[in-house]
């Protein structure tokens, strides 16, 4: 069952966010002893791993966050979540329609990319347990990546969907995470900076004080 409090602090990660001296199994595993509420698998890029080395790592990383009782979320990839038993999928508005595959994820968790007014409008929340709002700010870590739309998306889009929990993504640090939060996001989600901290634990440390 999802619970909105996975989305506190939403750790998004792939071997293209590590820097190459490190293991992404090292990073995640700092992350989750150091408290992440949710995990995503996103594999993205031309470094991205593909077939069995990108099905092999995936597995690894679910087994690492189930043993920190931790919910591991594919990307995009339903097919890849589905073969290994993953806890979700998130897809973006130019992936694969959340009514094509919802059948086969019930008891699973969907997260929908939502960016402005006009996605949403256009956007079927029947199967979706959350929606990932942004970019907040200007972003490195996706190249598709949206014009920043700030935290007062989540502010309007609020009105419409009141009580359905949303995740803030795109460009956030530690330092606009408060923002954020009183604009009525349930959670930020993370990439750079968790990936390439230098002290992940403190990183971590310092946005779950910053998310309550």
């Amino acid at each position: 069952m999802f619970d909105k409090n996975n989305l506190k602090l939403y750790f998004i990660c792939g071997t293209q966010d590590i820097e190459s001296k490190t293991s992404i199994i090292d990073v995640v595993t700092e992350a989750l002893e150091s408290g992440i509420t949710m995990f995503q698998f996103r594999e993205k890029g031309a470094s991205a791993l593909t077939g069995n080395e990108k099905e092999d790592l995936a597995s690894e990383l679910l087994t690492l966050c189930h043993e920190y009782a931790v919910p591991f979320i594919v990307n995009d990839d339903v097919a890849l979540a589905q073969k290994i038993g993953a806890d979700g999928i998130h897809v973006g508005q130019d992936d694969m329609e959340v009514k094509v595959f919802a059948e086969q994820f019930k008891e699973k968790i969907i997260g929908l990319s939502i960016s402005n007014l006009d996605e949403y409008e256009r956007s079927n929340l029947a199967h979706v347990d959350y929606i990932g709002v942004g970019p907040m700010y200007a972003t490195t870590s996706k190249d598709d990546a949206n014009l920043p739309v700030g935290p007062e998306m989540i502010t309007k889009l609020r009105k419409y969907v009141k009580n359905f929990p949303i995740v803030a993504i795109g460009g956030i640090q530690i330092g606009n995470t408060r923002e954020i939060m009183r604009a009525g996001a349930d959670g930020v989600s993370v990439i750079s900076a968790i990936a390439k901290s230098e002290n992940i634990s403190n990183t971590v440390r310092q946005f779950l004080q910053n998310v309550e």
